[in-house]
């Protein structure tokens, strides 16, 4: 769905700075929306957030500009600009346009007023490997290879830069000299840090690691680790014939060693929390509740503050505006005040753009698919391309892609990225076109009831497709099965 870097970039070329902005502000997600307008506001004084309690940065007892103001900024003014300076659209009373811009939601106040940000707190996977290796007693020297072994851990917990690279960052980088020898027992210290399985250099490791440290459970951990050690490639192919015949095992003594194996983790790490991890949570861009037969669209802005102009730049504005001595320290600080107060209409504005564009994109998206958001049967959505959307919205197909490729919507079966609902369609033999998801979604129904001892091969789920009436090739039935991470029939099929 998403366009090409290559095309992408052309794009950009043709387009003013302002409208680059607009399209960068347009694909950041509600859940960073909040940081992006923080920054704006640090860079841009006079962009601030709605609050009760208010100081001008007017001095009304001298009834001129503050000192201090007229040190703090820099102009690339003329003198022509300086004495031409045109404020009136600035400075008229009850201009309420310029600057208050609230994003709450004035339709549906429950939905946005009832939602909680939600927050993170645990401990990360390096901190918790740093606090086990603290329980170590190493001196310096070793303290400090220990560190970087564990500082070269991957998010799995596998260790897969080789020990000679190691040796060289050390060495290079800190002046550490070591030998592989050296960094081996360090490893091996590590590898008896939890979670089972930490430092492994490869999966085969891992699970060994794992098993070693249930080895009191009995034996047929220890005939799991003779699978593991003598026919790991076997096991992974679910060669399970040559792996019987090897060890001399019956089918019962069979299952109660892979029983023991498929029960480990792959991915000792991926338990431990990791508060970097944007991708931890998602917040949805919008909100789609069923009123009795009627959808109701609502854009969550729980993460966006009430913007204006700030008062204290356009009361020092209404003062010049007033006044009869303009000499031109405060000539350059009037043009100083517009060039701010303008850059915070055009954000204003540009957030406005924003929000309105999400609503007209989700909004053409609900009605195309109005039967799945009632029913939440995906056997419901329509074949819908980039194109479909642009044309009802009146909007580029690359301003769509955007929208589809980084927002979510919430809904009462739950929350989906946008990009979900679009699909290429396939023809039936009734000559009736439904949508690719749909056809993914039986083949995923008749593979999750299938018979896990006689798995489904791809020559049979075709022949099961086509006797419902979709016209479907092998190679497609294998292409589809892939894009929903199913393995092949053998992988699929247990004892």
């Amino acid at each position: 769905m998403a366009l090409s870097q290559g095309l992408y970039q052309k794009q950009l070329q043709k387009l003013s700075p302002q409208q680059i902005q607009l399209m960068k502000l347009l694909q950041v997600p509600t859940a960073i929306l909040e940081e992006r307008i923080k920054e704006e506001m640090e860079e841009n004084p006079a962009l601030e957030q709605q609050e009760d309690d208010h100081q001008d940065e007017y001095d009304e007892a001298n009834d001129e500009f503050k000192d201090d103001t007229d040190d703090d900024f820099e102009t690339e003014g003329t003198a022509d600009e300086y004495d031409n300076i045109d404020i009136s659209e600035y400075v008229n009373d009850g201009d309420d346009e310029i600057g208050d811009y609230k994003l709450r939601d004035e339709n549906y106040p429950e939905i946005d007023d009832g939602r909680v940000i939600p927050h993170k707190v645990e401990t990360g996977f390096n901190e918790l490997m740093l606090e086990q290796l603290g329980q170590l007693s190493l001196n310096e020297h070793r303290q400090k290879i220990a560190e970087q072994i564990i500082g070269n851990l991957d998010d799995d917990g596998y260790l897969r830069r080789e020990i000679t690279a190691i040796v060289d960052d050390l060495a290079f980088r800190q002046n550490i000299i070591t030998t592989e020898e050296e960094i081996g027992q360090l490893v091996l210290q590590i590898q008896q840090f939890d979670p089972p399985g930490i430092c492994a250099r490869n999966l085969q490791e891992c699970l060994l690691l794992q098993l070693e440290r249930k080895l009191d459970e009995g034996k047929h951990v220890e005939m799991a680790m003779k699978v593991l050690e003598k026919y790991f490639e076997e096991f992974t192919k679910k060669h399970y014939e040559k792996i019987q015949r090897g060890l001399g095992l019956n089918d019962e003594q069979l299952k109660a060693v892979i029983n023991q194996i498929i029960k480990l983790n792959p991915k000792p790490a991926g338990s431990v929390g990791d508060t970097n991890k944007g991708e931890n949570y998602v917040v949805p861009d919008f909100f789609i509740v069923n009123n009795n037969g009627k959808l109701e669209l609502s854009l969550n802005s729980k993460n966006a503050p009430d913007l204006r102009i700030s008062e204290g730049y356009r009361d020092m504005l209404k003062d010049y505006d007033r006044g009869s001595k303009k000499d031109k320290r405060q000539k350059e600080a009037v043009l100083f005040i517009k060039q701010k107060i303008d850059a915070a209409k055009w954000f204003i504005d540009a957030i406005k753009q924003r929000q309105n564009t999400l609503l007209n994109t989700m909004e053409a998206i609900m009605n195309y698919q109005r039967e799945f958001f009632i029913t939440g049967d995906e056997t419901e959505l329509r074949p819908m391309i980039l194109k479909y959307i642009a044309e009802a919205t009146n909007l580029d197909i690359s301003t769509v892609s955007r929208v589809a490729n980084s927002k979510f919507v919430q809904t009462e079966f739950g929350t989906y990225r946008l990009k979900f609902f679009f699909s290429e369609s396939l023809q039936t033999d009734s000559g009736e076109e439904v949508s690719t998801r749909e056809v993914k979604k039986i083949l995923s129904d008749l593979i999750e009831a299938e018979s896990k001892k006689h798995p489904l091969s791809d020559e049979r789920l075709t022949e099961l497709l086509q006797e419902k009436g979709y016209n479907i090739a092998r190679r497609t039935v294998a292409k589809y099965r892939e894009q929903l991470n199913i393995p092949v029939a053998r992988l699929r099929k247990e004892l």
